[in-house]
């Protein structure tokens, strides 16, 4: 991993995933989580403030990037619940089939490289009772929009950690054998429509 991947583009991603429409979106969905769970993609810890600690037994925390976890680490250390980091990518949870109560993903799809394996181990490792809580951009209903994010697209991954913008994500989540609950899309305020169409919802097994 090279200087901008490990200094600076960390601080990149938090300023982008940390604004107040981001934060308002987290607001929504992390107090929904529940006994053990599966944080895909914590990043700096953005989440942590967010969660009711009185309905979690603990998180873990998977996280790749090592730039990331070395920025979460002050929110770590003032977190009111356990976390166990998991320092490996979403294709590869290893973590004990049904022996997960909630999964989290927050601004996590986007960068996933294969998505859709990652999505198979969440699958694998939530209970069947368990729940998928989502708050994720990604490609918008407008043909004008979307045509313009396949544009930009190959462009913005390279600067920005591999991030998407034009997944979609409902269907994404289906595919992998997920039945959508509750969901909610808009177009965040305040923020570029290119990339600020939200996705923000309730999973389980299908």
């Amino acid at each position: 991993m090279g200087f901008y991947e490990s200094r600076i583009l960390p601080h990149l991603i938090e300023l982008a995933c940390g604004s107040c429409e981001t934060q308002a979106q987290r607001a929504e969905v992390v107090p929904l989580a529940e006994g053990r769970v599966l944080e895909v993609g914590m990043g700096s810890g953005l989440n942590i403030p967010f969660y009711d600690p009185s309905r979690i037994e603990f998180v873990w925390g998977l996280e790749p990037s090592e730039g990331m976890r070395r920025k979460a680490a002050p929110r770590l250390a003032n977190a009111p619940f356990e976390i166990k980091w998991l320092g490996v990518p979403g294709e590869e949870i290893p973590l004990d089939d049904r022996s997960v109560d909630t999964v989290l993903l927050t601004y996590t799809l986007c960068t996933i490289p294969d998505d859709r394996k990652a999505l198979a181990q969440m699958r694998r490792v939530l209970k069947p009772d368990g729940t998928l809580l989502f708050a994720e951009h990604g490609a918008a209903p407008d043909a004008e929009v979307r045509k313009w994010q396949d544009r930009v697209n190959p462009y913005w991954k390279r600067v920005s950690g591999g991030c998407n913008l034009n997944r979609a994500i409902p269907q994404t989540l289906e595919a992998a054998g997920f039945k959508i609950r509750q969901l909610d899309a808009m177009y965040l305020p305040k923020t570029s429509r290119i990339m600020g169409f939200e996705y923000r919802g309730i999973a389980t097994h299908a």
